[in-house]
């Protein structure tokens, strides 16, 4: 029986190594862990693809030679494009023809997953009692924001003074604008008619749209995978969740001397969960800049209304991406240190 259909379906990473650490086998789900296809995973060694900290690749050798099982929890590993993991690691010798070389099965769980859905799940669970909260709130204010509004255009009528209309004409400018907002804050909360869009052709909209005021010392980059299918999705929605997102990293970006760039990425991964659903196939679209970063105190809240760390940010942009992301049934992903900060939208593709 050919067991690399049932491997690829596993959300454990397996490897199957020699013992010079060659690596002879890699599933799909260790392909997007250590970031690499399992054609060039199968032309390097273990040591080349990543680093397995706290591991002695000696050990793994004797492992190997002397057919021994090891077992290392939570340890640290590091993929070549700098991706940080917390695994579990599991040896398992493996019986070879006597003039073959020794092999093993090195199995890598990801721990940080399992962190990954458990918060995944509890920003859901607060974002949308805060938005319930929200959304309540917001109706308590249109409705006398009407009545405000309609008062002042009587009140304008009345007056012969320009220069009093002037004051009215204020309350009404204003008042357009807090009703502005309001809507906003009452976005869609349904799914709505989706069609096939390809991506690329979505990104290079909001690439020509912020490229008009770009200032000159940051930089764009784009970093795509052609290969990646079309998608079922409201194509207006997702241009503005990705269209909030690069308008962060180039706020956050216009605060240095130096400017700075902001990379574009798109690329496929495989055996995602998202919310309490694994997906075989997914596209994870990242904006990443190399900016001062995110305050670690706004992490937690960072999607929540009305929650910015900018003086002049209305605290939006970021939670109607997410809720654009989970109309389609995806989510968005954020790590953030001094010099680096990834936005991941992740969205199931069809397989």
């Amino acid at each position: 029986m050919n067991t690399d259909p049932l491997l690829n379906h596993l959300v454990t990473a397996v490897l199957v190594v020699s013992d010079d650490l060659k690596l002879c086998y890699a599933n799909s789900a260790a392909e997007q862990l250590l970031g690499l296809g399992s054609h060039r995973l199968t032309e390097h060694s273990l040591q080349d693809c990543c680093q397995l900290l706290s591991i002695d690749h000696q050990l793994l050798r004797s492992a190997i030679r002397e057919h021994q099982g090891l077992t290392v929890n939570t340890t640290n590993l590091i993929t070549l494009d700098g991706q940080h993991h917390t695994v579990d690691m599991t040896l398992t010798p493996l019986e070879v023809e006597p003039d073959q070389p020794e092999q093993g099965v090195l199995e890598l769980r990801q721990v940080d997953q399992q962190r990954r859905i458990h918060q995944q799940l509890t920003l859901d669970a607060q974002q949308q009692a805060a938005q319930y909260l929200v959304r309540n709130l917001a109706h308590e204010i249109k409705n006398p924001l009407g009545g405000l509004r309609g008062a002042a255009q009587l009140l304008s009528r009345e007056l012969e003074d320009a220069d009093q209309r002037e004051f009215t004409d204020l309350i009404i400018e204003q008042a357009d604008r807090l009703r502005n907002l309001v809507d906003r804050l009452l976005g869609p909360q349904k799914p709505t008619e989706h069609s096939l869009h390809n991506i690329h052709a979505v990104i290079q909209k909001v690439l020509k749209l912020v490229s008009v005021t770009l200032p000159d010392n940051i930089h764009l980059i784009q970093d795509y995978d052609p290969s990646i299918p079309d998608i079922e999705m409201d194509q207006e929605q997702l241009q503005q969740a990705v269209l909030n997102i690069v308008q962060n990293a180039i706020q956050a970006l216009e605060t240095e001397e130096e400017g700075g760039e902001i990379r574009i990425k798109t690329r496929t991964q495989h055996q995602v969960t998202i919310g309490t659903t694994r997906h075989k196939l997914v596209l994870a679209l990242s904006i990443i800049d190399d900016g001062p970063g995110i305050k670690p105190e706004l992490m937690d809240t960072l999607f929540y209304p009305m929650v910015t760390g900018r003086e002049q940010g209305s605290g939006l942009g970021l939670s109607i991406a997410h809720n654009f992301a989970r109309l389609h049934g995806g989510r968005i992903d954020c790590a953030s240190v001094p010099g680096k900060t990834e936005f991941t939208i992740l969205l199931p593709l069809k397989s």
